[in-house]
C-alpha cells in the first residue's frame, strides 16, 4: 500500500514539474525564428555558390542600395558580396527587435525607414501552422514567398528589390524547417517541451528551438561557415527543384516521421543519441535543399532582368 502511495506521489510530483517546465517555456520568448543565424547563412552560402556570376553581380549591386548594407558589412567583417548576402538573409529576424520597425498586427505604423518601401515586421510571414488534417490555421509563409517571387520578376524599382531579396532568402530557408509548417496545437513545437542532453547550457527547451539550433552556433561565419558549406555539399546531392507548395508539403510530411522524439526522459520527451543523429542528417538535407532551391528561384527570376539590362 505504501509503495502504491509513494508511486502515486512521484507520478503527481513529476507531472507537476513537467507542467511547471512547460509554463516556463511559454513565459520565455518563443517567437518562431526558423533556422538560427547559422542556418540562414548556410542556405544563403550554398545558393551563392550555385548562382551565375551575372546574377551574383545583380544581387550585390541591389543589396548595396539597402539602408542596412553597412550594418551587414560590419557584422560580416567583410565587404565580399557572398558574406553580405549571407548576412542579409538574417535581416527579417533582426527587425523583430529593431525599434525602426513595427508589428502591424499590434502597433500603429512608425515613421518610414529611408530607402525601404515597407517597414513592418511581418511576423506571420515566417511560418504556417496547420491542423492534424493539414489545413492551414495561421501564418502566411507559402503565400508571401510566392508573392515575393513574382515581385522579383515584375518590379523594376531598386529599393523594393533590395527589400525583397533578404525576405526571399530568409523565407526559402524557413519553409524547409519542418516546424515552420508545424502543428497548430503545439504552436509549431514552441509549446512542446523536451530534455536536451546535447545542450548543457539549456537542458530543458522547446522542440522548435532544438530544430532551429541544429545547423550550428549563431556566430558561424567566415572560414568556418565555408567549411560547413563544403561539408554539407559533400554529404548531400542537389535536390529536385519542385515548387513552393511541394517544399511546404515535404516539411509537413517530416512532422510525422522524424521531428518529434518518442523516448521519455526523467520528466519530458528526451533527445536520444539516435534521434539526435537522425535530426542532424535531416537538418543538413533540408539546408542543402533550401540552398539549391533558393539559387534556382533567384536565377529564374533575375536572369531575364540581367539579360534586359545588358542589351
Amino acid at each position: 500500500m505504501g509503495l502504491g502511495i509513494d508511486g502515486d506521489y512521484r507520478t503527481r510530483h513529476n507531472a507537476a514539474i513537467r507542467h511547471c517546465l512547460t509554463l516556463l517555456l511559454l513565459l520565455l520568448p518563443c517567437l518562431a525564428h526558423a533556422w538560427n543565424a547559422a542556418g540562414h547563412r548556410l542556405v544563403a552560402g550554398i545558393a551563392w555558390q550555385q548562382l551565375s556570376p551575372p546574377v551574383q553581380a545583380l544581387i550585390a549591386n541591389t543589396l548595396r542600395q539597402h539602408p542596412d548594407h553597412e550594418r551587414w558589412q560590419t557584422r560580416a567583417k567583410s565587404s565580399e558580396p557572398a558574406a553580405i548576402f549571407a548576412e542579409a538573409a538574417i535581416w527579417p529576424d533582426e527587425i523583430r527587435n529593431d525599434p525602426r520597425f513595427y508589428d502591424e498586427a499590434r502597433e500603429t505604423p512608425k515613421p518610414p525607414v529611408p530607402g525601404l518601401p515597407d517597414h513592418a515586421r511581418h511576423l506571420n510571414w515566417h511560418y504556417m501552422d496547420v491542423d492534424r488534417s493539414g489545413r492551414v490555421v495561421s501564418g502566411q509563409l507559402e503565400r508571401r514567398l510566392n508573392e515575393l517571387s513574382l515581385l522579383l520578376v515584375a518590379n523594376t524599382e531598386t529599393p523594393r528589390l533590395a527589400w525583397a531579396l533578404p525576405w526571399i532568402s530568409h523565407l526559402v530557408a524557413d519553409i524547409h524547417q519542418p516546424l515552420h509548417v508545424g502543428h497548430a496545437d503545439d504552436d509549431g513545437g514552441t509549446e512542446f517541451a523536451i530534455e536536451d542532453p546535447f545542450n548543457p547550457r539549456l537542458p530543458f527547451s522547446s522542440l522548435h528551438r532544438y530544430w532551429d539550433d541544429l545547423p550550428g552556433p549563431p556566430w558561424l561565419r567566415g572560414k568556418r561557415l565555408d567549411e560547413a558549406i563544403a561539408r554539407l555539399l559533400a554529404e548531400h546531392t542537389a535536390p529536385a527543384l519542385g515548387s513552393v507548395r511541394q517544399w511546404r508539403e515535404e516539411s509537413h510530411r517530416l512532422l510525422a516521421t522524424v521531428v518529434y522524439p518518442e523516448t521519455t526522459g526523467t520528466l519530458l520527451p528526451i533527445i536520444s543519441q539516435p534521434f539526435h543523429q537522425r535530426a542532424q542528417k535531416v537538418s543538413g538535407r533540408r539546408l542543402v535543399d533550401a540552398g539549391f532551391r533558393l539559387c534556382w528561384l533567384l536565377e529564374r527570376s533575375l536572369a531575364p532582368r540581367v539579360s534586359r539590362e545588358t542589351q
